[in-house]
């Protein structure tokens, strides 16, 4: 089997992490790879650590074959490209943006959008036809929290306390993302109304009904390229062998996700599809330390990982990828 695949807004670090994915998946096979601004170029000129590994050009469209779609465009366009192209009924859509994460957004112009977290909703992906690719920050946070809301055990107010990478902001240019602001420096944005926290709320109520929990999350921006490190922590009743166990019991089934006996690091999941998570009791708050890559378990990685289970493949499939710690 050969899963034609088709990518639009292909110039951008999302669309380069799975065109380096997928060029090494056995069962994938890149087509279309549109820019609208590249079209005709070389896809190993803009994504320069691709040179070497690919002869493929940019196109103005998609070939119209395609079995499945990554939209890796700006919050906001997917829906606008979707209501001005006629994708074939039977191609799938795995969409990259915020545009149908929410329930009130995931049905859009004829197709469903299930929520696409693995750990999550796996049986519903596998029988789905679109998916909507969860939040970087949100698929954190939320790997922190789901095994508690799942015991119905999120019975207080969670504060979080998250770090990103500058790939977090995309590719664009802007003040927070250059070097000479970046470099040595912290800072703090969006508190307490990051756009994540919608779907990380409809994920737990999933879980746990009522959920009358209050999220308090402060981002920071990162002096570092890639990943996601959060803090988060609840008053709760477990002890911290039971939260433990807890937590090793829920993702007993989950391939990248694991509850490491010390305290984790952002260099162990940089370049990975991994999620790591740590649980300590510290007087009556339980802690739970989460570390992903932004831009692989937080966006195109798990998107592969949603591709394979659309096309009843091993989740792993073309993700075996190692950290360089040093």
């Amino acid at each position: 089997m050969r899963i034609k695949v088709g990518i639009v807004g292909g110039a951008g670090y999302t669309a380069g992490e799975l065109i380096r994915l997928l060029l090494h998946h056995e069962y994938a096979a890149l087509g279309a790879i549109v820019s609208s601004s590249h079209a005709g170029e070389s896809v190993a000129q803009v994504h320069d650590d691709l040179v070497g590994e690919t002869s493929l050009l940019f196109a103005s469209e998609l070939a119209g074959d395609e079995d499945v779609v990554f939209l890796c465009l700006g919050h906001g366009n997917s829906k606008a490209f979707l209501q001005g192209n006629n994708l074939p009924a039977t191609a799938r859509v795995i969409d990259l943006s915020n545009d149908f994460r929410l329930k009130a957004d995931g049905e859009f112009a004829g197709r469903e959008f299930v929520y696409g977290l693995p750990e999550l909703n796996k049986g519903r992906i596998q029988q789905a036809r679109d998916i909507a690719n969860p939040g970087c920050f949100a698929t954190a946070i939320q790997l922190a929290l789901l095994p508690l809301a799942a015991a119905a055990k999120l019975a207080d107010d969670v504060h979080v306390s998250a770090i990103t990478g500058s790939t977090g902001a995309g590719q664009g240019l802007s003040e927070t993302v250059h070097f000479s602001w970046r470099t040595n420096n912290v800072s703090v944005y969006k508190p307490f109304t990051h756009q994540h926290l919608g779907e990380i709320g409809e994920s737990l109520t999933q879980l746990q009904t009522p959920l009358a929990t209050a999220i308090h999350f402060i981002p920071y921006r990162g002096n570092f390229s890639r990943g996601i490190f959060a803090s988060v922590y609840t008053p709760s009743d477990l002890s911290q062998d039971e939260a433990r166990q807890l937590f090793q019991q829920f993702y007993a089934d989950a391939p990248f996700t694991t509850v490491a006996d010390r305290e984790i690091h952002l260099k162990q999941v940089v370049n990975t599809n991994k999620c790591l998570l740590h649980v300590q009791k510290i007087g009556r708050q339980l802690l739970i330390t989460s570390a992903i890559d932004n831009l692989v378990k937080g966006a195109s990685g798990q998107a592969v990982q949603n591709m394979n289970l659309l096309f009843g493949l091993p989740e792993t499939t073309g993700l075996h990828l190692k950290s360089a710690l040093f």
